[in-house]
């Protein structure tokens, strides 16, 4: 790799540089120790020269003539080029293309030859390439100022409000050399059909292969071809028999019956059983296979009107599914990092959070296979995005051509997995187009309508006809306003924008795509990524790694109606984690209390692609920040949370809403108490009550109970078993929360796991959170945001700490390095005095 023209500072100059494959510019420059790491301090700006250079990347291959002679066709594939490029073989120009996110397959078979072939693939500036084509395409609305809409390109590349501008150029998916002769397969599409809704209804599925065949010139279409399947997997004592079909002209379509099938549920509803699909094209002998692994699930999205508007409701195999969700993003601004261990380290977080869906936003790429099969594993329901967000796209060719190319490949590739719940046209453009100002802006210009309208539908509608499809996120299947509260899909960001987290409460919507509150990253996260001195929340470096418009104010403004906004860094840090894990419960008990109306919450956002300021819950180094263990307090199967519900005539009041999302029935006594901070019963009520599987049950508080006599000093406790949900009565920042006399226990319960036993002394402690990463980088905890009455006791359970595995080591996590006030928080530290450590 060596650069081509552009402003290359004199130590890099144009010399040349081992590239990796795959990958990109920025990492093979690191690599050689020619440019700082990107992610620190504010080495992103001194970086920006990197997208103003035009690239280039050159290999030698030489096969033999025996090799050459061995086939008729020989190929170039490139699975993913990014973006602007020129390909020669040999001097001779192959193609030009300009799509990150499609694969590019090039016949050279009359350029290929015995001995050294020069492979070129010239990349051009995407910044400036950007730029150019907004003027010949014609300017159109975006949030930020590089037109990310005028190139077909990882829109994120160039910077979002929570992303590190990279504009990468590089070979980014792998390339390789195919030659084959008489035919291969082009196109194998196989779909996993169920008998019935449910499995009672029918216990049998089908499998459906639609494969279509390219031909080597001079091979006509007599010449004969079959294609044979086979099917294997649980139930099945051996492989179904292969069925074998005739290929006529260049098509050929399978489907196989298979008596009994095993069904494919979501994580929380059953197992995720898959069956593997052979898929083999033949001549004389074998001349090409493929296999596809797939689940036979039947799924729809209920969007019938009803009294109250329009549902988005998930039902597979029947059920409803109460969808628990987050939106991911690309996990690296350079995804090319990002291997089959990285996805199942951070989809195994996910899991562990109780979620059964992840939402791939269209601001970013189409993911690797091993995302999908990952999910297809887990029992994570995937909602993919086309890539279009937050901006009108024109629909004028060059980019007309390329977004029909760019969705083809993706729909093809993606359409097998059973974890594929949804297709969407475009993140917030239909939106964006009613009330963001596009409109006059745009006098008169494409914005992108027939994509989302006509293109995408039709292309689903031909190669996968069992995937659901809606234009866009959010979106009223009626055609209301796209983010009707009472219609569809609803984003709700006005309360980070403008208003207070509680008036999440104000909302009823019928599914809920997008919402989020911000948080700074763990804290080894920050200090590794920026070297401050001091660190302050204001200082440059914290102001770099904040990238939303007046970040910083609105997270004070978010803070200070609960806590006061401390005056030193670590307490500071801690204050805004907590606040938006506070946040983001107080949204998901509320749109759970209103189950099934509300049918599923999606929050902003799961991960992050550098050390950053954002709404993840899980930063940039992989660390869950305390918004995941809100989000898996509020997923969990079976849940009690106390909400405001009127008693219909218009008088406040609470209510204890119970949540039952497992197969099995849920009895037992709901207790009601109102209790002191120092633990005393000051009221008390009790139910009896059986909430059925996969449902809500609602019980009043009686007002002596839901009425508070010292609103500082006072909580209200609803238990249903050992499930419980609290309400208080006043702010943190209003209340009588004393210092937290805790007492803290450690002990080694097997290689890299400690036990941390805490203890409440006389008074309650508020969101008792254990923050590992200060002592040990490397280690994650199973849970926090717990909330212990006086004398209560919570085990922390502490895994990957880096210590010998001799009997008791206990590494970094002795009982005086847990109880650190710096490492032990609660809430309490941000209300009354904490002696220093």
């Amino acid at each position: 790799m060596r650069a081509a023209s552009g402003p290359v500072p004199d130590d890099v100059g144009a010399g040349e540089i081992a590239a990796e494959m795959p990958g990109v510019v920025h990492l093979d420059l690191l690599r050689e120790g020619l440019i700082p790491d990107p992610y620190l301090d504010d080495n992103e700006a001194a970086l920006a020269w990197i997208g103003l250079v035009d690239w280039t990347y050159e290999t030698t291959f030489e096969p033999t003539p025996d090799e050459l002679a061995a086939a008729s066709v020989h190929e170039l594939v490139f699975d993913g080029l990014d973006t602007v490029a020129t390909v020669t073989l040999n001097g001779a120009v192959v193609a030009e293309v300009a799509n990150q996110h499609r694969t590019h397959r090039f016949d050279v078979s009359t350029l290929v030859q015995a001995g050294a072939n020069d492979l070129v693939v010239a990349f051009r500036s995407p910044v400036k390439y950007a730029n150019a084509q907004s003027v010949v395409l014609g300017a159109r609305p975006r949030p930020y100022p590089t037109p990310f809409d005028a190139i077909r390109k990882s829109a994120c590349s160039f910077g979002w409000d929570w992303g590190i501008a990279t504009a990468t150029s590089g070979i980014w998916r792998p390339v390789r050399w195919e030659r084959w002769s008489t035919a291969r397969f082009d196109r194998v599409l196989v779909r996993a059909e169920t008998a019935g809704e449910t499995a009672a209804e029918g216990a049998g599925g089908s499998v459906v292969v639609e494969v279509a065949i390219a031909r080597a010139p001079g091979v006509v279409e007599s010449s004969p071809l079959v294609v044979s399947v086979a099917v294997n997997g649980p139930g099945l004592a051996e492989a179904i028999p292969s069925t074998v079909v005739a290929v006529v002209g260049d098509r050929a379509s399978v489907r196989l019956e298979l008596d009994e099938v095993e069904r494919w549920c979501p994580a929380g509803y059953g197992e995720q059983p898959r069956y593997v699909v052979d898929v083999r094209l033949h001549g004389e002998q074998v001349i090409d296979s493929t296999h596809r692994v797939v689940g036979f699930r039947d799924l729809r999205w209920n969007t019938e009107p009803d009294a109250d508007g329009t549902p988005f409701q998930l039902v597979v195999n029947g059920q409803p599914i109460l969808v628990k969700g987050v939106n991911w993003i690309p996990d690296d601004a350079f995804p090319v990092r990002v291997d089959a261990t990285r996805y199942r380290e951070r989809l195994t977080q996910a899991a562990s959070a109780g979620l059964n869906l992840v939402r791939v936003w269209g601001g970013g790429i189409y993911e690797s296979d091993d995302f999908y099969d990952l999910c297809d594993e887990l029992g994570l329901l995937t909602w993919q995005d086309f890539l279009f967000a937050c901006s009108a796209y024109a629909e004028e060719e060059p980019l007309r051509s390329e977004v029909a190319a760019e969705a083809r490949d993706n729909i093809v590739r993606l359409a097998h997995h059973p974890s594929l719940a949804l297709l969407t046209g475009n993140n917030e453009n239909l939106w964006g187009y009613e009330d963001w100002g596009w409109k006059l802006a745009l006098d008169g210009r494409t914005w992108g309508a027939y994509y989302y309208h006509e293109l995408f539908p039709k292309l689903v509608a031909e190669l996968a006809p069992h995937v659901p499809y809606a234009p866009g996120s959010p979106f009223s299947p009626g055609g209301e306003h796209p983010n009707a509260e009472a219609h569809g899909t609803m984003h709700v960001w006005d309360l980070w924008n403008q208003k207070d987290w509680p008036h999440y409460r104000d909302l009823e919507p019928r599914f809920v795509a997008e919402f989020g509150w911000q948080g700074p990253p763990a804290w080894s996260t920050l200090t590794r990524a920026i070297g401050d001195d001091p660190l302050t929340p204001e200082s440059p470096g914290m102001i770099v790694h904040q990238k939303a418009i007046d970040g910083n104010a609105k997270l004070t403004a978010g803070l200070v109606r609960h806590y006061r906004v401390p005056n030193d860094m670590e307490t500071w840090h801690w204050a805004m984690q907590l606040n938006q894990a506070n946040a983001i419960s107080c949204a998901l008990d509320h749109y759970r209390s209103h189950w099934p109306k509300t049918a599923g919450a999606v929050v902003w956002q799961l991960n992050d692609c550098w050390p950053v300021t954002s709404w993840a819950a899980i930063d940039g180094d992989g660390h869950a920040k305390p918004l995941l263990h809100a989000i898996r307090n509020a997923f969990a199967p079976r849940v009690v949370s106390i909400q405001p519900r009127g008693d219909g005539s218009g008088a406040p009041g609470l209510a204890a809403i119970v949540g039952n999302d497992t197969d099995d029935a849920w009895s037992g006594e709901v207790v009601l108490e109102r209790r002191g901070f120092d633990g005393s019963v000051l009221a008390r009520a009790a139910a009896s009550v059986e909430v059925p599987a996969r449902s809500a049950l609602t019980a009043p508080v009686p007002v002596e109970v839901a009425e508070a006599t010292d609103a500082a000093g006072e909580l209200l406790v609803a238990s249903l078993g050992d499930v419980r949900g609290l309400w208080w009565f006043a702010e943190p920042r209003d209340s009588a929360l004393a210092a937290a006399g805790l007492t803290v226990e450690t002990a080694s319960t097997g290689a890299g796991v400690v036990a941390v036993t805490v203890t409440a002394g006389s008074s309650v402690v508020r969101d008792l959170t254990l923050l590992v990463d200060k002592l040990d980088a490397h280690a994650s905890v199973d849970s926090g945001l717990v909330t212990l009455l006086p004398g209560e006791s919570w085990v922390f359970t502490v895994s990957g700490v880096s210590s010998p595995d001799a009997p008791g080591a206990l590494g970094a996590f002795s009982a005086e390095a847990v109880a650190d006030p710096r490492v032990l928080r609660s809430g309490n530290q941000l209300v009354a005095p904490v002696p220093p450590a």
